[in-house]
């Protein structure tokens, strides 16, 4: 009876055992991977990223997007917001929540 007890515990012992090293093998391949020589293609896309990056910060917006590209998307925002009331549709909506009354009431 103990020793069932002991070998079934030994065995989800060794199960918890390998999905933990499985996660951190996982992890330190993504740490080791940042320390070596990119491959040349990574590179290169990570470089790309970048440059989108840093021009849509000076843009203030998407790059590249002439003014068809504002033109469309006032006017989604416009048909959206007839179709959905008013309020800023660039944002993400706040919701509020109230808590609920647990009060008892009498008979």
């Amino acid at each position: 009876m103990i020793l069932r007890q002991i070998l079934r515990l030994s065995s989800i012992f060794r199960t918890a055992v390998s999905i933990h090293l499985r996660r951190n093998i996982g992890l330190s391949a993504v740490v080791f991977n940042k320390t070596k020589e990119l491959d040349p293609v990574q590179k290169l896309f990570l470089d790309k990223i970048r440059e989108y990056n840093t021009k849509s910060k000076q843009a203030g917006g998407p790059v590249d997007a002439g003014p068809e590209f504002q033109k469309d998307m006032n006017e989604s925002l416009a048909r959206l917001q007839r179709a959905y009331g008013e309020g800023d549709l660039t944002k993400f909506p706040e919701f509020k929540f109230e808590e609920p009354n647990f009060e008892e009431t009498p008979k």
